[in-house]
């Protein structure tokens, strides 16, 4: 068994607050408030991009926002945002023609996908964590 093998079996094993430490030894950055279950995912795709030299999850968010930002002028490749909301993880595609995708359905904004996911007014790219959070 790797090193690699042996830290991602390790992962099931782990507490919460252990699970938050590792996170933040291994990323640098503050624990997302997601489940312990998609922690140990994260983590585990933390540790696999690590190991590969690949691109860590800060790194494909950023490419993710990028992607979405550009202007219909740019080529794109489809793009996944995802979100967990109340213990369930939702996908949504962007495609290069910018047509949003949620639930087997075609949405107009990434709003209209955060107010059917949560059932009240949301900014969709707030909610999708595209917009930076600014200091009050």
């Amino acid at each position: 068994m790797t090193a690699l093998e042996k830290s991602l079996a390790e992962l099931q094993s782990l507490t919460s607050p252990v699970l938050h430490a590792r996170w933040i030894d291994l990323t640098g950055s503050a624990v997302p408030r997601v489940s312990p279950k998609i922690l140990r995912l994260a983590l585990a795709w933390e540790l696999q991009a690590q190991a590969a030299d690949g691109a860590s999850r800060k790194t494909s968010q950023a490419i993710d926002r990028l992607a979405l930002a550009s202007g219909p002028s740019a080529p794109s490749a489809p793009v996944r945002l995802t979100r967990e909301w109340r213990g369930r993880v939702h996908v949504v595609t962007v495609d290069e023609r910018k047509v949003i995708r949620w639930d087997g359905r075609e949405w107009g904004s990434l709003s209209e996908v955060a107010r059917a996911i949560t059932g009240t007014r949301w900014s969709g790219p707030a909610f999708f964590g595209l917009k930076k959070k600014v200091a009050a």
